[in-house]
């Protein structure tokens, strides 16, 4: 399941994905992985680190700015091996 964390997951979910947004109140701060778009400004990845999650994945932000975003993703992970790189297979398939 994934969610952005707003309200807690109920309980007995066997793989659960928190997609946090910026701005918004975090309240599901446990789960199996946190997935960040980034860049996402108001959210950075340093700000998730402390919490419970088995994986941490930064996912590149899409629009206009896709390839820079990707870059500096791959960068922030390459320097940070906490975070591994997330992506969207299904849009490099041309899947809409």
């Amino acid at each position: 399941m994934e969610t952005n964390g707003t309200i807690p997951a109920p309980p007995g979910i066997d793989w659960l994905c928190v997609s946090p947004k910026a701005g918004a109140p975090l309240a599901q701060k446990t789960g199996s992985e946190l997935k960040l778009v980034y860049p996402q400004t108001g959210a950075s990845p340093e700000e998730y680190e402390h919490l419970a999650f088995d994986h941490f994945f930064l996912q590149p932000m899409d629009g206009p700015d896709l390839e820079r975003n990707t870059r500096l993703t791959v960068e922030y992970c390459l320097k940070n091996p906490r975070w591994r790189l997330s992506l969207q297979t299904h849009k490099f398939l041309g899947i809409p």
